[in-house]
């Protein structure tokens, strides 16, 4: 299967400390990668690099066989990669819809002067917009606190606005840093199932970045482990979760 992602030899480097170093692999429409590592591995570093958050010093990042690096942060949604972050980058003070619909404005077009007066382009991109809010908030669950603020609502509840938010960009790749952070055993189970229904139905590729293990590997169709910046292992779940340079990784030992 085509890549939609290609992460090739990808170097970042903050003055004499080497946050990735030589990092390479493919992302796969429709397909869940796994990426794990112990803190400061470097995965959020990738993931600040794959929403433009972040120049890498050497390499490079194709969407769909075209560079990255050379478009704004600001224009990263609009080709179609959606990102939700480990600490929560809600508007507390706006409600679920207000919050999703902030991300769909990504792809209604429109300008100034049709905005403003109200011209018919702009009522159609309005509606439009309402009807994908709608559409998403309702396949979250969300229905019931759609006109609430985000700030009154449990933790579970906001991290799920935050996916609903993402989603509505209309992404082709969903990049999650650390959804389950956070959530109890129940709620870690419900993430896992919508996770997997939202790649199913959306036919979109998601890159995973999770600390809990039993999620990542339920989840991946590949894992790809990073541990002081470089790639140490990739492969199918089990062959990863059982790869002596990732055991030693976690635990810092290897039984010989």
């Amino acid at each position: 299967m085509a890549a939609v992602v290609s992460i090739r030899d990808i170097a970042v480097r903050f003055g004499g400390i080497v946050a990735l170093e030589g990092v390479s692999f493919d992302i796969e429409a429709e397909r869940i990668v796994g990426l794990i590592g112990p803190n400061g591995a470097g995965k959020t570093t990738l993931f600040n690099c794959l929403s433009r958050l972040y120049t890498p010093t050497s390499g490079d990042i194709l969407l769909n066989g075209r560079s990255l690096l050379d478009r704004p942060a600001h224009s990263i949604a609009a080709l179609g990669i959606g990102r939700t972050f480990q600490n929560l980058a809600l508007f507390r003070k706006l409600t679920v819809a207000d919050n999703v619909r902030i991300g769909g404005h990504t792809e209604i077009s429109g300008d100034f002067i049709s905005d403003a007066l109200r011209l018919p382009r702009a009522r159609a991109g309005a509606r439009e917009l309402d009807r994908r809010v709608a559409e998403i908030i309702d396949d979250l669950s969300l229905g019931d606190c759609a006109g609430r603020l985000v700030g009154d609502l449990p933790f579970g509840t906001q991290k799920r606005v935050e996916l609903a938010r993402a989603l509505a960009t209309n992404p082709s790749v969903l990049l999650l840093d650390e959804p389950a952070a956070g959530l109890n055993h129940e709620e870690v189970g419900e993430l896992g199932a919508l996770i997997r229904r939202i790649r199913d139905s959306r036919r979109i590729a998601i890159l995973l970045v999770e600390h809990h293990m039993g999620l990542v590997m339920s989840l991946s169709d590949r894992v790809v482990a990073l541990n002081f910046g470089r790639k140490i292992a990739e492969g199918a779940p089990a062959d990863v979760q059982s790869d002596k340079a990732v055991v030693a990784a976690y635990l810092g030992t290897v039984e010989s």
